[in-house]
């Protein structure tokens, strides 16, 4: 799978750029993306997605499976 950004909670501190080993997170339209054919969620880099541990907002990158089962529990109810 991949990461993903919440766009709503980013704050566009750049500091996860700056982490992905794969540079797969960019700066466009003014707000940050996680391109999906270039994110390995750190695999074969480090043992916890660099993203993730540099984010100052908690919350803010996700897996993609994790945001599909948020969305999942909130379109079921």
């Amino acid at each position: 799978m991949a990461m993903y950004i919440n766009q709503e909670l980013c704050i566009s501190c750049y500091a996860c750029e700056q982490e992905c080993p794969t540079k797969a997170i960019k700066f466009s339209n003014r707000k940050f993306e996680i391109d999906l054919r270039l994110c390995v969620e750190c695999e074969g880099f480090y043992e916890e997605q660099q993203c993730v541990a540099i984010c100052p907002i908690d919350g803010c990158i996700l897996k993609l499976e994790e945001l599909q089962l948020v969305f999942w529990k909130i379109y079921r109810n």
